[in-house]
């Protein structure tokens, strides 16, 4: 296929969250189609009727949006495409490749009996006789798979996998009810859009034997196999509940930014020499689909949120206002006008020790406070009658600042605390309890800028009445 351009697809069933594997899936079939100037496309296999719901293939889209990742042509739904699944089992029977199996229920099970005791698979009397003397009664279509030799895998992340041709079963094709099987249907719809490479999961690693006999059974060639390994929990053990979130969505409402998961499911299995952090762009100018370890990756969440921080703190304060602001909604915190304009502030000084939008939005809580606001105990213990009066003097000089940014005011709380005799530890606790109201806040400085003059000056004299 090294003359035709490269055709990746992600090929999810719409039956519940979208697993952060299939994510990962996701952006190496992205990524190993941008490399290659390719095209990287969309399949829902949506069979199973009473899962695949909208809201299930909903999820999907959502889970692909988010991440960024856009397929380059509409989906197609493998549900629509049943007519050329049953065309292709036309044509495979035509081909002597495939035979009807008239075997009833109780034969079938006899047949299974004598399959396990004689220590061979399944293979049904039909496979040899003639389609003349079929009885009237249901059949399902079977593949007639080489009893002899062996069905080689040429896996870009496993190397040469061999599989012994008389371990591989006779499958079926076609349901008595005229339904598609997966594998059938997958190889179909591989090969009508154009699919080069199958990047998935080595969970499939079984299914790309089937599917190459099926690929010969009708004359096609079969396309690249890549099969990725799992991802396990911290422990090693495979990816579970017990290990925290699995969904795309889990991740996005733990605050998670795209571009930091995008980040880090690429090095899950893959890496570009000891780059830790790098671009989309770097990302898809380097990877290469042959460079995908075949070990398990582990989830590490140490990592993860060292990246998310990264992005973070790269982030512009106006897109992260707008998560946070989601954030606050979600915990019922009501937003005042204003307030988006607050949040955009005050995040370029909370945001290098946050390693979530959701620890973001708990840094921000002191800025959406509404006046007059609450002191705790302990805030009100520090409002001492010395230190009220100086608080008195302290909001003059403040509302004097000609200039209201951090070099200024941490320039200005120096020179107050040295006209005081004091030091900035006698100042700034009690100062920054009546600023944040005892939640948590930057340093002096930036929590005045955060606010801005008027809050600010007006905080300190809500403050101040309370002692009066």
């Amino acid at each position: 296929m090294s003359d035709r351009p490269v055709v990746t697809r992600i090929a999810p069933s719409p039956t519940g969250a979208m697993h952060i594997g299939t994510a990962r899936t996701a952006l190496f079939n992205w990524l190993y189609a941008r490399h290659t100037g390719g095209k990287f496309l969309l399949r829902i296999e949506d069979t199973d009727r009473e899962r695949s719901t909208q809201d299930a293939v909903q999820v999907i889209f959502d889970g692909l949006a988010w991440l960024g990742l856009e397929a380059d042509e509409a989906p197609v739904f493998q549900a629509s495409r049943a007519d050329r699944h049953t065309l292709a089992v036309e044509a495979m029977l035509a081909r002597g490749s495939a035979y009807r199996d008239y075997m009833s229920p109780d034969e079938l099970e006899a047949e299974r009996a004598l399959a396990r005791t004689e220590g061979r698979v399944v293979r049904s009397p039909w496979r040899d006789l003639s389609p003349n003397d079929a009885p009237d009664r249901p059949f399902v279509v079977r593949l007639k798979a080489p009893a002899e030799g062996e069905t080689l895998i040429d896996d870009q992340v496993k190397g040469a996998v061999r599989f012994q041709n008389k371990d591989l079963d006779d499958l079926i094709l076609l349901r008595t009810d005229g339904t598609p099987t997966y594998n059938l249907a997958v190889v179909v719809d591989d090969h009508e859009m154009g699919v080069t490479h199958v990047i998935r999961g080595d969970d499939h690693l079984n299914n790309a034997a089937r599917q190459t006999l099926i690929y010969q059974g009708l004359g096609w060639t079969p396309p690249v196999w890549a099969h990725l390994p799992l991802i396990h929990g911290p422990d090693g053990a495979k990816l579970s509940k017990r290990h925290g979130a699995q969904a795309v969505s889990e991740f996005a409402d733990m605050g998670y930014l795209p571009e930091a998961m995008r980040n880090y499911l690429a090095k899950l299995g893959w890496g570009h020499g000891d780059d830790e952090i790098f671009t989309d762009e770097q990302a898809v100018a380097w990877f290469d689909i042959k460079d995908v370890v075949g070990a398990p990756a582990r989830l590490d969440w140490a990592k993860l949120n060292h990246l998310n921080n990264h992005y973070i703190r790269q982030a512009e304060p106006a897109r992260l206002a707008d998560l946070v602001a989601r954030v606050h909604q979600s915990r019922d915190w009501p937003l005042r006008d204003g307030d988006m304009a607050r949040l955009a502030q005050a995040i370029p000084f909370v945001r290098d020790g946050a390693k979530t939008t959701l620890e973001l939005a708990d840094a921000t809580v002191f800025v959406l406070k509404h006046r007059p606001l609450e002191l705790p105990a302990k805030a009100l213990e520090l409002l001492t009658p010395e230190t009220r009066e100086r608080f008195v003097r302290l909001r003059d000089t403040l509302a004097a600042a000609p200039t209201w940014d951090v070099p200024a005011l941490e320039a200005s709380n120096r020179a107050f605390a040295e006209r005081e005799g004091v030091g900035l530890g006698k100042i700034g606790p009690a100062l920054r309890a009546v600023l944040s109201g005892g939640s948590p806040a930057p340093d002096l400085a930036g929590a005045l800028v955060a606010l801005g003059k008027d809050e600010s000056l007006g905080r300190l004299d809500d403050a101040l009445s309370l002692n009066s």
